[in-house]
């Protein structure tokens, strides 16, 4: 038998998860998306999104292996963002998270290269113009010291 949602029923959430690594400078990874159903041809920060009956941390680590082939230990992630996310092209709300470890181990590679052209560090003050837009958000709130943020709901 199916069951219609109610306004009693609670909301289902996507969660994503994002990784902010930053080099010496300062600058930041992304990588130029390709054969994705989101953003294709767009910069954006390494993420995924979380597994059934994963840990939120357990799905940071697995995406950062999984793309850039580095190993970043669940206790070395640092939340430094939340953002509230209203997505315009399926009016779907997501919860985005950003961390930023505070170690890891191996080489950064482009571990997906058939789902990532490449992967460049830019200074936080030129993104390119292509950011994925919640993407460019999320980092200019992060600079401004904001730890949640929401974007796509009306004022």
């Amino acid at each position: 038998m199916n069951q219609r949602p109610t306004d009693a029923d609670p909301v289902t959430l996507v969660v994503g998860v994002h990784l902010v690594l930053t080099d010496s400078s300062g600058a930041i990874l992304l990588g130029l998306r390709r054969n994705t159903t989101y953003a294709e041809n767009r910069w954006h920060l390494p993420a995924g999104h979380m597994q059934p009956g994963e840990r939120i941390t357990a799905s940071m680590c697995r995406e950062a292996d999984e793309e850039l082939g580095i190993a970043v230990a669940e206790e070395d992630l640092v939340l430094v963002h939340t953002l509230h996310h209203l997505d315009a092209d399926d009016g779907r709300s997501r919860i985005q998270l950003f961390f930023r470890p505070t170690r890891y181990r191996g080489q950064i590679r482009n571990a997906e290269p058939d789902k990532c052209w490449e992967l460049r560090w830019w200074p936080p003050a030129g993104l390119p113009a292509t950011t994925v837009p919640y993407t460019a958000h999320a980092l200019g709130e992060i600079a401004r010291g904001s730890t949640l943020s929401t974007v796509g709901w009306s004022a």
